[in-house]
């Protein structure tokens, strides 16, 4: 697993919009890293509906995403 893409970004919480290519070869775009009060974190991709409210495009299961997570934050902090 490798992060395949991190663009950083200013004026925000979001601090970088992350893409993660996992061990098969399949990108996961859109994730983005976030600067919240316990520090950073990655939240899933998300799309607004047409009730206003976020709904995750990608569900990834806890321990996957953790991993997501500790690549996401190495390489952000490079």
């Amino acid at each position: 697993m490798r992060v395949y893409r991190l663009n950083e970004v200013e004026g925000g919480k979001t601090v970088a919009f992350v893409d993660i290519e996992t061990d098969d070869g399949i990108i996961i775009k859109g994730f983005r890293l976030v600067n919240g009060q316990n520090g950073l974190f990655l939240a899933s991709p998300d799309e607004k509906g047409k009730d206003g409210n976020y709904y995750e495009t990608v569900i990834v299961p806890p321990q996957l995403k953790q991993k997501f997570e500790k690549l996401a934050i190495e390489e952000y902090q490079k």
